[in-house]
C-alpha cells in the first residue's frame, strides 16, 4: 500500500471514530451512561453497531475517550483565552463569551461530572479526571492573577477564585442546552462584574 493511501486510511479512521465519539457525547449526555447502549450511539452515528465495534471495545472504553477527549478540548480552550491578545479582561471576557456558546460544552460538562461523581466510574478515571481538572484551571488561574497584578480583578487567592469561576460557568453552560436557553438575557459583562473590584 502507497504512504498516500495509509494516510488516507488513517484520516477516514480519525474521522470515523471522531463521528462516534461526537455521537456518543451527545446520546450519554442525554440519556446518561447507564442507559446509553452501543445501538443508540452507532444509530445516532448512522453507522452499524459493528463498525463502532471496530473502533472500540466498550462502551466504557467510549466514554473514557469523551472523559480524556473532553478534558483536552477544553484544555485548549481556555489556553486559547489566555492567549489572546488584550488585558485579562479582555482574555475573560473572550472566555466567557466564547464558553457560553460552546457547541459541546453542555455536553462535556455532563459527562466530566458524571466521571466525577458517578460510583459507576472505575475510581482510577475518576482521580484521573479530578486532577486534569485541577491541571486545567492553571490557565484561568492565571488570567485572574494576571488582572490582580493590574488591579482589575479582586484579591485572593487564583486558584481558588479559578475554581469559583470555572463552576459557575460549568453551571451556567447546562441552562443553555440546545433547545433549552433560559440565560439568553445574561452577557459575559455581567457575569464578569463577579470578578471585578
Amino acid at each position: 500500500m502507497s504512504p498516500r493511501n495509509v494516510e488516507k486510511d488513517q484520516r477516514l479512521r480519525d474521522e470515523r471514530q471522531r463521528q462516534i465519539l461526537e455521537s456518543a457525547m451527545h446520546v450519554i449526555a442525554r440519556r446518561g451512561l447507564p442507559a446509553t447502549k452501543i445501538t443508540d450511539i452507532a444509530a445516532t452515528a448512522g453507522i452499524s453497531v459493528g463498525n463502532v465495534y471496530k473502533y472500540f471495545d466498550s462502551k466504557n472504553d467510549i466514554f473514557q475517550a469523551l472523559v480524556e477527549n473532553g478534558q483536552q478540548e477544553y484544555r485548549k480552550f481556555v489556553e486559547q483565552a489566555l492567549h489572546i491578545q488584550g488585558s485579562s479582561y479582555d482574555k475573560l471576557f473572550w472566555y466567557t463569551k466564547n464558553w457560553l456558546t460552546y457547541r459541546n460544552g453542555w455536553a462535556i460538562t455532563v459527562i466530566l461530572q458524571y466521571a466525577r461523581t458517578s460510583e459507576a466510574v472505575p475510581e482510577q478515571l475518576t482521580q484521573a479526571v479530578s486532577e486534569r481538572f485541577i491541571d486545567n484551571l492553571r490557565p484561568m488561574a492565571e488570567m485572574i492573577a494576571l488582572g490582580q497584578s493590574t488591579g482589575v480583578i479582586k484579591d485572593g487567592n487564583s486558584m481558588e477564585l479559578a475554581l469559583i469561576y470555572v463552576s459557575m460557568m460549568e453551571v451556567l453552560i447546562l441552562h443553555n442546552i440546545p433547545g433549552i436557553h433560559e440565560i439568553a438575557a445574561l452577557t459575559p459583562d455581567k457575569i464578569l462584574a463577579l470578578l471585578l473590584k
